[in-house]
């Protein structure tokens, strides 16, 4: 009997740190406006979402993506985005894209785990499953990065793709990207003001 809770993931599992998330973009906005000396749009994490698929690889076509927001009482809302609450609208909705069907499921980790030991629990589940062929992993690598990468070098198999805001300290045998690209591109910063 296996031990470990058998959840029916998509072939395209996105694991989400929400904190992470909300750190970045809140870090994001107040450089770049700043700095361009403008207001920034809120972002519509649909398009938000798209872009880090793109990013990621996908491709148009009927795709099934699967978001899951760890999260904790500090960071169920997503910061400048809408929608934003995890809890009320972003558990169990859906939305379809020229790219196919991406839906969200959002994980607290209130009263049971820290964030982190929830954000890696469900990292080895993606990881054991066997309906999931790729993996996009956005984790907080200034609070635990040590211990995902340690698990992201044990998965056989499957594509990875890591989401970050700087370069791994060592090699990875898996792909990386930075987080701030589809992030600024959701705030409305275009290349040509960079």
């Amino acid at each position: 009997m296996n031990d470990k809770p058998q959840i029916k993931l998509s072939e395209t599992v996105v694991l989400i740190d929400a904190a992470f998330l909300n750190f970045v973009i809140t870090d994001m906005k107040g450089y770049f406006e700043k700095t361009l000396q403008r207001s920034l749009q809120e972002i519509d994490l649909s398009m938000l979402t798209t872009y880090l698929t793109l990013d990621a690889g996908i491709t148009e076509g009927k795709n099934e993506v699967q978001f899951l927001f760890v999260y904790d009482k500090d960071s169920s809302h997503l910061v400048h985005c809408h929608p934003s609450d995890l809890e009320k609208e972003l558990n169990g909705v859906a939305f379809q894209s020229p790219y196919g069907e991406y839906s969200f499921a959002s994980v607290p980790s209130e009263g049971m785990v820290s964030r982190e030991e929830l954000f890696l629990d469900l990292l080895a589940i993606v990881s054991d499953s066997a309906d999931v062929k790729r993996m996009i992993v956005v984790s907080f690598n200034e609070e635990y990065g040590k211990k995902v990468t340690d698990a992201l070098h044990e998965v056989k198999g499957k594509e990875i793709i890591q989401f970050r805001m700087n370069e791994p300290e060592a090699s990875v045998e898996y792909k990386w990207d930075m987080l701030a690209f589809p992030v600024m591109q959701a705030l409305g910063i275009r290349a040509d003001e960079l």
